[in-house]
């Protein structure tokens, strides 16, 4: 299996919507697996609804500014993974 390569880091957690803010350093799309690692967070979700500014989106690249729904706390520094 390759190696899994960064895509983005959590910026900010918005706890009653459960949702990661998130900078994005690579592509990221509705579909894509991605694994959140931190210090006290390591797990595996599938994207299931992202957002920019209150708008649905289905794919972003580097540098965008990104809500993700999440299914557990993330915490900002974070690093998004996604295997290629």
């Amino acid at each position: 299996m390759s190696e899994e390569v960064k895509v983005g880091e959590v910026i900010k957690f918005f706890a009653k919507p459960s949702v990661a803010a998130i900078k994005a350093t690579g592509p990221i799309k509705v579909g894509d697996e991605l694994h959140f690692k931190g210090a006290t967070t390591d797990f595996v979700e599938v994207v299931v609804s992202m957002q920019i500014d209150n708008t649905e989106v289905t794919e972003v690249g580097s540098g965008a500014l990104v809500g993700i729904k999440t299914k557990d706390r993330v915490r900002p520094g974070d690093h998004v993974m996604k295997a290629p």
